[in-house]
């Protein structure tokens, strides 16, 4: 089911999420919801706030796969960084240069809740990770991004 995404200026998306106790059936459906509605967005990621529920999950697919994390957190990161120009489907036509860490690792539970993933990330995947999370956090690409920009629409 695709679900509404919330856009810039609503409360939802400043909020500190809470932390998933237990996944469930109705949090495993939510995760499946993010995703589908990812997709119909043509976004690479997608936060649990994104969509009002401010909860500690993050669905991501930069080509490779959809990845669910729950709780995910970075607990380590590489020495470089890298500025590109990013957008988000919370902030509709509007892009900006954000410094984000070229590498990182990601810790979250799985899918049925038993342990902990470790992900490495780097590139594309380590950006949405990062821009992701910061959704969690109640932070937009906007309060890290420079020289923002008005997206050119495109003409079909």
């Amino acid at each position: 089911m695709v679900l509404k995404i919330r856009k810039h200026g609503d409360p939802v998306l400043r909020m500190q999420a809470l932390p998933v106790k237990k996944i469930n059936e109705e949090i495993q459906a939510l995760a499946k919801n993010m995703l589908d509605t990812m997709y119909a967005a043509d976004g690479i990621g997608l936060a649990a706030n994104q969509v009002g529920i401010p909860v500690r999950i993050v669905v991501i697919d930069v080509g490779e796969g959809p990845i669910t994390l729950f709780n995910p957190r970075i607990v380590n990161h590489g020495e470089d960084k890298a500025v590109l120009r990013e957008g988000c489907l919370s902030v509709p036509g509007l892009t900006g240069e954000v410094e984000r860490w070229k590498k990182i690792t990601v810790e979250g539970m799985t899918q049925n809740g038993v342990g902990c993933e470790k992900l490495e990330a780097e590139g594309l995947l380590a950006r949405a990770l990062q821009h992701e999370i910061d959704h969690l956090d109640g932070v937009l690409f906007l309060d890290k991004a420079k020289n923002i920009e008005e997206e050119e629409e495109d003409e079909e």
